[in-house]
């Protein structure tokens, strides 16, 4: 109902509402770790870069916080329930069901020269959906060291597990197979000889990017672990700058990519590093017929053997074919210039015989004896006249 004119407004039920707002809009907000940027809106943001002094995570992380990032600091070890204080309070918090950050979805931990995670090193995350460790030089990892974290979707360890040998690919074998939720794995630039078994066998993985390893190529066995039961979709897999051998071990790969090409994006960027016959040469191009393997040879350096033989035939005959071609412009260039070769040749042939001619005069005239010397008279001896009356 409309007030009348000249009486005033009825404003009972507004007035509690503005007050509520204003006393939530005044609620003070949770304070700022030191050294670190706090973004506020939907998820709050935080971000420490305070660079070799940060030597172990912020305790004072806001309770309401969504997403953290921590780059340029010098961690080394990221000890049980780090993010939880990293103390025994919050490890016996962390066991009893209470946690500090609820909230944390997001956790990044790029270049921080992390070298350890310990056993629960992520405990009190129970919201975390993606953890990025990509770019420490990590040496050892605990098998439990994700056991905390059962919403984990992404994991990211890009250019981190070279330094750490084969203890750490044990390790890491052992921590992954906890994370059923993980749907993105990053493994790139790490080195890796093979990939470990149990990142092949996650049941909702969904990317594997294994780029700039060490990867010779992907056995029977692994192959058939990519592949999945009940109807779940089969994970991509990342495998471009791989050093393939391309033998006879490589055939089942071969067959499973012409297969499911779209199991792997970067497939057409695959080549071939071994043996140096097939040397950068696109490995879907290549004939199954060509991927040999010599028995003398388990490690593969027959290949090489094998392989050669048809390669150095047709170099054989592409060297045949180029000298041929020469020989014969050698021949077309001596026709069009016969008849400057012949005037050539008669002059060079004059030439020669002026020459025998003068050789051939000189002769005769030294072998004439008209015109040898005379002997010389003996010493002492003089000579005499009929008329000289002796």
């Amino acid at each position: 109902m409309a007030p009348r004119p000249g009486q005033p407004e009825q404003r009972g039920p507004l007035l509690p509402g503005l007050l509520l707002v204003a006393a939530a809009l005044s609620r003070p907000a949770a304070p700022c770790p030191f050294q670190c940027y706090c973004f506020g809106g939907p998820k709050l943001l935080l971000r420490c870069a305070s660079g070799a002094e940060l030597r172990q995570p912020p305790r004072d992380v806001p309770p309401d916080a969504r997403n953290l990032t921590i780059v340029g600091a010098n961690l080394t070890v990221l000890r049980a329930a780090a993010f939880a204080g990293g103390d025994a309070d919050a490890e016996e918090e962390a066991a009893a069901g209470g946690v500090r950050l609820p909230l944390l979805s997001a956790l990044r931990l790029t270049h921080n020269n992390i070298e350890v995670v310990e056993d629960g090193a992520f405990d009190g995350l129970p919201s975390l959906t993606a953890l990025d460790l990509s770019h420490n030089p990590l040496r050892a990892l605990g098998g439990g060291a994700f056991r905390g974290l059962p919403a984990l979707r992404s994991l990211q360890l890009n250019h981190a597990l070279a330094r750490g040998g084969p203890t750490l690919l044990v390790a890491l074998d052992a921590a992954l197979a906890q994370l059923d939720e993980l749907r993105l794995l990053g493994l790139a630039g790490n080195a890796l000889s093979r990939l470990p078994p149990a990142a092949l066998r996650l049941p909702l993985l969904e990317q594997l990017d294994a780029r700039l390893n060490a990867l010779w190529g992907l056995g029977p066995e692994e192959l058939r672990a990519l592949e999945r039961d009940g109807g779940l979709p089969a994970p991509r897999l990342l495998l471009a700058d791989n050093p393939l051998r391309c033998g006879c071990a490589a055939r089942p790969l071969l067959a499973w990519l012409r297969n499911a090409t779209e199991r792997v994006p970067d497939a057409r960027r695959l080549r071939c590093a071994a043996p140096r016959a097939l040397q950068d040469r696109p490995f879907l191009d290549l004939d199954e017929a060509r991927l040999r393997c010599a028995d003398r040879d388990a490690d593969g350096r027959g290949e090489e053997v094998e392989l050669a033989g048809p390669e150095l035939e047709a170099s054989y005959v592409f060297f045949g074919l180029v000298l041929a071609l020469i020989g014969l412009i050698f021949l077309m260039v001596l026709y069009l210039n016969r008849r400057g070769i012949q005037r050539w040749m008669r002059n060079l042939r004059e030439a020669c015989r002026d020459q025998m001619e003068g050789y051939h005069y000189r002769y005769e005239q030294d072998a004439d004896p008209r015109r040898a010397p005379a002997p010389a008279a003996p010493a002492g001896s003089r000579a005499t006249s009929p008329g000289s009356g002796l």
